[in-house]
């Protein structure tokens, strides 16, 4: 099993933790330090040496922070995360705070009127957090103060050793573009805006650069490293020598390989215009450069943006990924209401997943969560909330796989025996919004935030509403999140085509149930259909996932007839491409299960 469900942190460690880092505050002569769930790459997911977040209050969410004063302190949520943390942290020790709503420095004023000295680790912060909460604080008597020892680091005894997993080279076959090719493309781009060189940092960006692929990170496929591309082309790459052992005709003659040691020392002895990303790039290398110019990290958008070899691999991987989904859910509709557990369905979907020896790992811990466990965004299943599904039950199954070619993210919520008429018109109302999306063709140029209100408006008709984005991108045997692309209100990136993300509207009533449906989409140049004005470029979506959405819990008479239209279309086309991948009882579910309305 690549899944476990062991439980990884308790609320009753938190507190002598966090006195043990007060006694750190104290010698230190500071007022407060700042924890957050972030290594020195940057990148949203952590090694288990870098779950400091975790480990100080036993919040386990993949995004967040917490600040420690004397006598307060807080664990900085975002909306996925406000039922989660409040079974997770020992809530008379940390204090919950929704963010982004209440700003660090917000808090920092409130809870330090009279002003403060606030530790932070330099290197796991970028330099537009530090710059934010800086410009923020003005006025104030709050100092940020950044500290070259790690307070948290001081007090974990057994915190584990740095990973240092063996890199492999990740194929053209399967790349379509030689790392070579990638470096030249973005080192004229330098050259065109005057840059001597680019600062990289970001794990998946390193990853897609050099077209190799790494196990530093649970459930991505990435190498812990950093890397400065110079204008010229040539390229530095600073990992652990052994990480890359057998990987020297790849690299070829263009990238030296250095320690990582040296980094910061490279960065600043760089001559001339440097482009940093703000938003990525450690607040300490930030510090260290000559003459820093913030700009986008060069890798993000041509790897957002897929080539035609890239989408075709992941359009095949989902279609493996598809017959693992529907045998499992044939299975699943074969066992009785209150025969199963949530863990049970997840060591199950795991098992369809490894028939194919292209798999490499789940793309992420599999959230299976049954009635009230549904409604916990990106809930965990341990040994100890492991749950019966019951008749009556919802069942949120998101779930996804990291292939040779491509990755995959896809959610179904699954009707467990017989569910009430609330919960129908709570389903429904996702899936007109997922078909909303769905159809959408918009004007080139629109960004993320300009659209993603069309997958909210069926709920929002209704006065309900979901506390996360509409959809991320994902990468190709990369990061199931990925960005700059985002289907999200403060998404300010153009879409383009080539582009993957997630269409995936949801709901969720706290203690009682949960609703998400998910797809993977990407997106095209949209033909012009008759009549259209053919000077206009218009884009759409190419649908990736093809996996049938629960008929059960659809009130068809709430559907219009283009969005039935849609739907039974899209149910068609499931059974055209997988059907004959099946095995005969999953064939025979599929042919019920993708019947017209």
């Amino acid at each position: 099993m690549f899944q476990t469900f062991d439980v990884t942190a308790r609320p009753e460690q938190g507190p002598p933790r966090l006195a043990a880092l007060r006694a750190e505050l104290q010698a230190e002569g500071l007022d407060g330090f700042i924890v957050p769930r972030a290594d020195a790459h940057q990148g949203e997911y952590v090694a288990a040496r870098d779950e400091r977040l975790g480990w100080l209050t036993g919040f386990t969410g993949s995004a967040g922070f917490a600040v420690a004063l004397r006598d307060v302190a807080g664990v900085f949520i975002d909306g996925r995360y406000r039922t989660q943390v409040k079974a997770q942290v020992a809530l008379d020790h940390f204090t919950p705070v929704p963010w982004p709503e209440v700003s660090l420095a917000v808090w920092l004023r409130e809870h330090l009127p009279d002003g403060g000295r606030v530790g932070f680790d330099p290197w796991l912060m970028s330099q537009s957090q530090v710059a934010q909460a800086r410009n923020a604080l003005e006025g104030s008597e709050v100092e940020l103060v950044a500290v070259a020892d790690n307070l948290v680091d001081r007090i974990w005894a057994d915190q584990p050793a740095p990973p240092m997993a063996p890199a492999k080279v990740h194929p053209l076959e399967f790349a379509g573009e030689s790392h070579g090719d990638k470096r030249a493309r973005l080192a004229k781009g330098l050259r065109e805006r005057g840059f001597a060189a680019a600062v990289i940092t970001l794990p998946d960006s390193i990853a897609w650069l050099f077209n190799i692929r790494g196990a530093d990170v649970p459930r991505n496929p990435v190498m812990h490293g950093f890397a400065i591309l110079r204008a010229d082309g040539s390229a530095v790459l600073f990992a652990q020598g052994e990480k890359l052992a057998g990987l020297g005709d790849h690299l070829g003659d263009g990238v030296a390989v250095e320690p990582p040691v040296g980094f910061r020392d490279a960065v600043a002895a760089l001559a001339g215009r440097v482009l940093l990303d703000g938003d990525t790039v450690p607040f300490a290398i930030h510090e260290a450069c000559a003459e820093a110019v913030l700009d986008q990290d060069p890798c993000a958008l041509p790897k957002a943006c897929k080539n035609p070899v890239e989408i075709a691999g992941t359009a095949a991987a989902h279609l493996r990924d598809a017959v693992a989904m529907i045998e499992l859910l044939a299975w699943l509709d074969a066992q009785a209401p209150g025969t199963l557990s949530e863990s049970q369905v997840v060591t199950q979907l795991e098992e369809q997943r490894r028939r194919d020896n292209s798999l490499q790992d789940i793309s992420f811990d599999t959230i299976s969560g049954t009635g009230p466990n549904g409604a916990i965004m990106h809930y965990r299943v341990t040994e100890e909330t492991d749950s019966v599904l019951e008749d009556g039950h919802l069942l949120v199954l998101d779930s996804g796989g990291h292939y040779l070619d491509g990755t995959t993210d896809i959610t179904r919520t699954i009707a467990i025996g017989s569910v009430g008429d609330e919960e129908k018109r709570c389903y429904t109302r996702v899936l007109q919004g997922m078909i909303a999306m769905s159809r959408l063709r918009w004007p080139r140029g629109l960004a993320g935030r300009d659209i993603e209100m069309a997958g909210r408006m069926p709920l929002w008709l209704a006065h309900q509403d979901f506390n996360h984005g509409l959809g991320h991108g994902v990468g190709t045997y990369l990061s199931v999140h990925e960005g700059p692309q985002r289907l999200s209100r403060v998404s300010h990136v153009p879409l383009e085509a080539g582009m993957i993300l997630s269409n995936e509207p949801g709901y969720y009533r706290e203690g009682a149930f949960g609703i998400r449906l998910e797809n993977l989409v990407v997106a095209q140049e949209a033909e012009v259909p008759e009549g259209g004005d053919a000077q206009r470029t218009m884009l759409n979506w190419r649908t990736l996932t093809f996996v049938p959405l629960d008929r059960r819990l659809i009130l068809k008479d709430m559907l219009s007839l283009p969005e039935r239209d849609w739907l039974n279309a899209y149910h068609a086309e499931v059974r055209e491409k997988i059907r004959p991948r099946l095995g005969k009882a999953a064939q025979i579910w599929l042919d019920a299960a993708s019947a017209p309305l």
